[in-house]
């Protein structure tokens, strides 16, 4: 089925038609007209399905149809996230959905001033994406009615939930004074999850669990290398040298190490971009816009952007520290291999992150497959004046594994 065929208004098929969206997703095909008959959802699918969409096309569909004009009359719909980065992306989904229709949306957040955001906000808007820290400041300051909300999203519920964020959830609810619809998105789901959600969605709620078994997209392909510490930048170097022109994400653990990895990059002369908790919001959103218009073409982040980045060309992810969640595996892979496009993830695993990487597997139901490395390949990674990298090890690698589909191969360095 394609997006022409649904019923929705005209003006959002020609915004889909002009950024190429043809057929829904498995997550919007599900979705979409269940939001449309005015149900509650619970939606769980992979990171790079398009959950954002599924929600925002039928919202905006739905305000569209009833206003009359421009004229906002208060907040339609409140889409609740949990961090800076992902109001500022899921507002811009919105916005790009939205044009040429009558909706206003408007993306509130810490980090900056809040009297332009209330100036936004007086002038009338009909969707709020908001992170709950602000909201709740100026609800509490008057500046935020709720009164007329008919439409509740709490997008990334785990993270939601993880970042304690169960008690604002509750608190809004019982704000919402109208008759409203609940919508709950997630990339993963657990007992925790499922009893929060159940607790704020109708009995008759509709229930979408897709690829419950493998939380990896299956557009991305994952491996493991065990890497020694100390040699991790000299395979992130010649990694990043052997892929010039594709845009590579690398995650680590702390701001302190983000700097110190861009640092080393910048003396083997490769150019990167650092993102994390310590920059200032100004600092981050620049540095979003300039990885995703392609100025610069290797970002190093901690978990605070794992899943405030939607840029839907990034080749690959290297995970240089392993997370200490297991669930935020997923989510850093699901930085590429986006939509229909395909990516590959690599993790360098140090001996001490053998743990991290048992329990990483333990979630997935399966063995994450190994890169093995010899140690003479292993030995020209690391000397600095060989030119041999690890991109000709990953293809050795996938050509053999695709001549031999099935057989998993095991071990570390020999």
């Amino acid at each position: 089925m394609k997006f022409e065929q649904y019923g929705i208004s005209e003006e959002i098929k020609k915004n889909l038609g002009g950024l190429g969206f043809k057929r829904p997703t498995d997550i919007q095909f599900k979705a979409i007209p269940s939001i449309m008959n005015g149900e509650d959802v619970l939606a769980i699918a992979q990171t790079g399905t398009g959950k954002t969409a599924a929600f925002a096309i039928p919202v905006i569909d739905r305000i569209h149809r009833e206003k009359k004009s421009k004229r906002s009359t208060g907040i339609q719909c409140v889409v609740m996230v949990p961090t800076r980065e992902l109001a500022q992306q899921i507002g811009g989904v919105f916005k790009t959905l939205a044009r040429h229709t009558r909706v206003k949306v408007f993306s509130l957040h810490g980090g900056i001033e809040q009297d332009a955001q209330v100036k936004k906000l007086q002038s009338g808007i009909d969707v709020l994406v908001a992170t709950p820290g602000r909201m709740f400041d100026l609800v509490n300051q008057g500046h935020v009615n709720l009164g007329s909300v008919a439409v509740l999203v709490i997008d990334e519920a785990d993270r939601m939930l993880d970042a304690g964020f169960a008690a604002d959830i509750t608190y809004i609810k019982k704000m919402l004074t109208r008759k409203h619809q609940t919508l709950f998105f997630s990339a993963t789901i657990n007992k925790e999850i499922k009893k929060l959600a159940y607790s704020h969605v109708k009995s008759s709620a509709i229930r979408i669990q897709l690829s419950p078994e493998d939380p990896v997209s299956k557009n991305v392909s994952h491996f493991v290398m065990f890497v020694e510490m100390d040699d991790k930048r000299y395979f992130l170097e010649k990694f990043i040298k052997d892929n010039p022109d594709s845009k590579v994400i690398v995650f680590v653990r702390t701001r302190v190490r983000a700097e110190r990895v861009a640092k080393a990059m910048e003396r083997s002369a490769i150019r990167s971009m650092t993102i994390h908790g310590e920059k200032e919001q100004h600092e981050r959103t620049e540095v979003m816009r300039n990885f995703r218009e392609g100025d610069g073409t290797v970002l190093i982040a901690t978990d605070v952007s794992a899943r405030g980045i939607d840029i839907p060309d990034v080749d690959y992810v290297v995970n240089y520290d392993l997370p200490e969640d297991p669930e935020t595996y997923v989510h850093r892979v699901g930085r590429t291999g986006r939509g229909v496009r395909r990516g590959v993830a690599v993790s360098l695993c140090s001996r001490d992150e053998k743990e991290r990487l048992y329990e990483i597997e333990q979630l997935l139901k399966k063995e994450i497959e190994v890169i093995k490395i010899g140690k003479r390949d292993y030995a020209r990674t690391i000397d600095p004046h060989r030119e041999e990298g690890v991109r000709a090890l990953i293809d050795d690698y996938e050509n053999r594994r695709r001549k031999r589909p099935g057989k998993r191969r095991t071990g570390g360095m020999s």
